[in-house]
């Protein structure tokens, strides 16, 4: 049997990162155009976040889902680099 998504061994697997709001995707218009709120949170938040949620890291942001369809962006601390060799030696990201 295999386990649940977001289940490794069968365990949610969660990252500990200091992130703010940036964007937030509503979804699209009529012709097709995203709806983006712009949030800049001034403020950076420790956050527990399930792996799973974690859609794309950049230098500067992690594009994670979120309720009701939504895809945001987040703002975090350190580097690209730091976060992928946390996830990788919890063997999260292959070569």
């Amino acid at each position: 049997m295999r386990p649940a998504r977001g289940l490794q061994n069968g365990r949610m697997k969660f990252i500990l990162l200091r992130v703010r709001n940036a964007l937030v995707f509503h979804g699209y218009t009529a012709d097709n155009q995203e709806i983006v709120e712009e949030v800049g949170d001034a403020d950076f938040v420790d956050k527990l976040i399930a792996v799973d949620r974690i859609q794309s890291l950049t230098e500067k942001y992690l594009l994670v889902t979120s309720s009701h369809g939504r895809t945001m962006y987040w703002e975090y601390e350190g580097t690209l680099a730091s976060v992928q060799e946390r996830l990788a030696a919890a063997g999260l990201v292959v070569g």
